[in-house]
């Protein structure tokens, strides 16, 4: 039996991990998502904290982040040296519109 469950607990684990998808794009927060990317600051969003956080993949298409990778987000603003062309990679599972953030890496 207890055989049983590690073996199911591990199909699950790697079941998990295998549905996690990156996405890469620029970082933003909520309230300035459809401004001039290339010139939005990290002191903005920073700022906007409080609206919350996605991603602006290459089409144009928004992916918010879930409340953990908005945390994620604002600790990862706070600790990069860039100023503007906020890139990122973002891994997480995708649930509707929302990004259940994995790990976030400025770019």
């Amino acid at each position: 039996m207890k055989r049983l469950l590690a073996i199911s607990g591990a199909t699950l684990l790697f079941s998990a991990m295998a549905l996690a998808e990156t996405w890469s794009g620029t970082l933003v927060d909520v309230m300035c998502k459809g401004k001039d990317l290339a010139s939005h600051t990290t002191k903005c969003a920073v700022g906007c904290s409080k609206s919350g956080y996605g991603l602006v993949l290459s089409d144009g298409k928004f992916v918010k982040l879930d409340e953990a990778g908005n945390a994620k987000a604002l600790a990862a603003l706070k600790a990069t040296s860039k100023e503007k062309d906020l890139k990122a990679k973002i891994t997480g599972t995708l649930d509707g519109d929302t990004v259940q953030v994995e790990s976030i890496d400025l770019q």
